[in-house]
């Protein structure tokens, strides 16, 4: 809810695409400077009490956006302070709770757990923005920042209710430069972890188009906060089928290969949005990119938690939040830029045809992606 209200406030404040794309940015940056440090925190530290530090720092944050949407006094300059606090939060945050998560199931069970909690995720992204949208028309965003700062309340009140008591399996790694290096090395000695976060960062990279959503929604179908809300909401309706459908897939094969195809499905949707002028081909079209997108974030979660030891987990998936976090952040900072300078549909479309050449690329030059088949049981 939080990230609809808040790109809506700053296309109404600016009416700019240039400002859609900086929020990006703004969200990137800290991501780069604190990930690799947040990482090696999460190995060094219980992963459990450090979700509790960080949870309590978001609920800080929504509550300055919300007194001062309410007092009328926000502006750009407040949303992109907190967009950089709230990314430097989520490079503590991420690794401390992806690494947590593999310690929760047995891995013989984390492909369909991976799914539960996309589509956990997913239906959180289906319901949000469609009240944002809502609550848009009919109240002020303050409202939404004051729901969001109450949600975490559960958050908190969840990791409570979670057993695992967030201790790192093993010796646990100490907070230095040496340690972070150790994570590098590691990434760069797994071909199929860091093909896979190469392939997540150039696909979110060209063909991000939620950054343009709220130009879609006002200028070009011309459906208001209402649609706004609605064509948020379609790709997580495609991610949440796709996560039905992996959850139920109890001996999947040829994972590398499905995962390049899903990546397609992604871009050609994108390419579809981008042309459309028609609300419901639109919507249909960004089902397809959430249900590429779905299928994709799945297996390569899967993947790389199982091709990766719990000692350092919390510092592969710090590197991963820069592929992760970077790709989708610069993908807007560029299709702001783009759609700015050449318009949005252009910008778009553009992103989804560069992405089909991607996966061609790094499916001819890197067999081991394209061939990968691999089971929990041979981890184990």
């Amino acid at each position: 809810m939080q990230f609809v209200a808040l790109n809506w406030q700053v296309y109404t404040l600016t009416h700019s695409a240039f400002a859609l794309g900086l929020i990006g940015l703004f969200r990137f940056v800290p991501i780069l400077f604190f990930s690799l440090i947040g990482g090696s925190v999460a190995d060094a530290h219980n992963r459990k009490k450090l979700q509790f530090i960080t949870q309590s720092i978001y609920i800080v944050l929504s509550l300055i956006l919300a007194i001062t949407d309410f007092t009328k006094t926000i502006n750009i300059a407040i949303i992109f302070v907190i967009t950089l606090f709230s990314a430097a939060t989520l490079s503590f945050d991420g690794p401390a709770r992806q690494a947590f998560i593999p310690n929760l199931v047995e891995k013989k069970h984390l492909s369909n757990a991976m799914s539960l909690n996309s589509i956990m995720f997913q239906m959180a992204t289906i319901i949000g923005p469609s009240i944002a949208g809502i609550l848009i028309a009919k109240t002020s965003l303050g409202v939404i920042y004051s729901l969001n700062a109450a949600s975490f309340i559960f958050v908190l009140g969840s990791l409570i209710f979670i057993k695992e008591n967030g201790v790192i399996e093993g010796i646990a790694a100490p907070i230095s430069w040496s340690s972070i290096a150790e994570g590098l090395a590691f990434v760069k000695s797994k071909t199929i972890v860091w093909s896979t976060m190469m392939l997540d960062f150039f696909s979110c990279f060209f063909a991000s188009a939620t950054a343009l959503i709220p130009i879609y929604a006002k200028d070009i179908l011309a459906v208001g906060p209402t649609g706004l809300g609605f064509l948020y909401t379609a790709p997580a309706v495609g991610a949440v089928i796709a996560g039905f459908l992996i959850a139920h897939q109890h001996n999947l094969r040829r994972q590398g290969k499905i995962l390049l195809i899903s990546v397609g499905f992604y871009a050609f949707g994108t390419i579809v949005f981008g042309f459309s002028r028609i609300f419901l081909i639109s919507f249909l079209a960004l089902v397809v990119v959430g249900a590429g997108d779905g299928i994709s974030t799945i297996l390569r979660n899967t993947i790389r938690n199982l091709e990766t030891p719990d000692y350092i987990r919390g510092r592969m998936t710090s590197v991963n939040m820069i592929f992760f976090m970077g790709g989708p952040q610069l993908g807007d900072f560029e299709a702001g830029m783009l759609a700015g300078w050449m318009g949005a549909p252009f910008s778009v479309v553009t992103g989804g045809v560069a992405t089909l050449f991607v996966i061609a690329l790094m499916a001819k030059k890197l067999p081991i992606l394209r061939r990968y088949d691999r089971h929990a049981s041979q981890i184990i």
